[in-house]
């Protein structure tokens, strides 16, 4: 079904603006999924010594994770997929991983969903030895130029898609100035770019850009790769990186997948979609209170065991006494009482295991002073007329919905619970 939609120079952010100031145009809906930085493949290193199970799903995750975006494809009918650069771990890449890959094309081809896709800095095109041909649904951008490819819906020319692949890994030049918006009567225009955006310190700067070097033409959409966290970089227009689809590391924590798009005239909206198979995470747990290795163990339990229901890899950071540490032997004992814990975390469906843990030891002056404070703490806490306090929160339309006011005394507790891992981390 068409709808009129209309588009201003008021839609965008730019300096130099080639649409007209007013432009009707009568053109559909399109929606679509942005994915980057697959790193199909992974070998995991870093997680070589986890139990054998836990090691074989980390080894298939990027697999699943895929299959899941591919799988929310076909269930939203999206009209196509970005996959911004990245698709593989390596320049040289396994049998295993391009069959996988063009077997998922195929299944898209038969939901009628087209695929564009560019390569990055880790599967650049001149390190490919053995390269796979893909369905002809499937448009690949075949050049270190940067290029248009047109997106046809039922014959009509609905999209340009523009972007380039990397032949060469070391691409330190800004591509962003080589985007050129090709045919301004086409709907939509949307460009793909794997690089680093200025100022950006854990990711070597390959294909550096500044913001402001997006808003020379007038993009609908900017699909970034490249940086393995998600980011919206900017609202209007879009500007976003999706991450990764699974992290691989201690670095790579939290949700990790994909954006779904629409682009509706000059409405623009995107979703976050989770795609990780396993999340990586990390967690910090005060047990300068307790005085026995049981409870110790309740306590890490009981925080650990908050999981959402998701396959999880732990890395725990202990807060402990030096006192409590020489008493209850922790540097000796906190390891084998680990190795418990993880049995039984391993029993469930959704597994959880943590695979690392780093025991940090804080003086008993500052642990005092603490407790004299969350002292303090508590018995001001216990004061408050909570509704009274937060009356103008609860009124509000939207938070109400959110805000469960039935258990006080539940809010004031995780309420000092916050207030005392903050005071522990300003006196460390």
């Amino acid at each position: 079904m068409e709808t009129l939609g209309r588009i201003s120079s008021s839609c965008y952010n730019f300096n130099n603006d080639k649409r007209t100031e007013e432009l009707w145009i009568m053109t559909e809906r399109i929606t679509f999924i942005h994915a980057a930085d697959l790193h199909l493949d992974s070998p995991f290193k870093g997680f070589s010594d986890v139990p054998e199970q836990v090691f074989q799903t980390m080894r298939e995750s990027t697999f699943l994770a895929f299959n899941q975006l591919i799988e929310s494809a076909i269930k939203k009918r999206v009209n196509f997929i970005l996959l911004v650069g990245d698709l593989f771990d390596e320049n040289k890449q396994s049998l295993k991983a391009q069959l996988h890959l063009r077997e998922a094309f195929i299944r898209l081809q038969q939901h009628d969903i087209d695929v564009f896709l560019s390569y990055g800095n880790h599967d650049y095109l001149s390190g490919n030895t053995y390269p796979i041909q893909y369905p002809d649904n499937v448009h690949v951008f075949e050049s270190d130029e940067v290029t248009s490819l047109p997106y046809l819906k039922e014959n009509k020319h609905m999209a340009n898609v523009y972007g380039f692949s990397y032949v060469n890994q070391d691409v330190r030049e800004n591509k962003a100035l080589q985007y050129k918006i090709s045919d301004e009567e086409v709907p939509y225009h949307i460009a793909l770019l794997h690089g680093t955006l200025h100022g950006n310190q854990e990711h070597d700067a390959y294909a550096p850009f500044r913001l402001e070097d997006l808003g020379r033409e007038a993009f609908d959409y900017w699909a970034l790769g490249h940086i393995h966290k998600s980011q919206i970089v900017q609202t209007n227009p879009p500007v976003i990186y999706p991450g990764n689809i699974q992290g691989r590391h201690r670095k790579e924590t939290g949700l990790k997948g994909c954006y779904y798009i629409t682009l509706d005239g000059g409405e623009r909206k995107y979703e976050f979609l989770p795609l990780q198979q396993v999340e990586i995470k990390e967690m910090e747990i005060d047990i300068t209170s307790y005085e026995t290795m049981a409870k110790i163990k309740e306590k890490i339990t009981e925080e650990v065991g908050q999981g959402p229901g998701q396959r999880q890899l732990i890395y725990l950071n202990f807060l402990s006494g030096e006192e409590q540490v020489e008493k209850l032997g922790l540097s000796e004992r906190l390891e084998e009482l680990i190795d418990i814990i993880n049995e039984i975390l391993l029993e469930q469906d959704h597994w959880q295991y943590i695979y690392e843990y780093k025991l940090e030891v804080i003086g008993e002056a500052s642990i005092k002073v603490d407790s004299y404070f969350m002292e303090e703490i508590n018995r001001a806490m216990q004061g408050i007329e909570l509704k009274e306090t937060l009356e103008s929160l609860y009124r509000h339309p939207q938070a109400k919905k959110q805000v469960n006011l039935a258990d006080e005394a539940e809010i004031i507790e995780r309420a000092v619970r916050y207030l005392t891992d903050e005071m522990v981390k300003k006196v460390r």
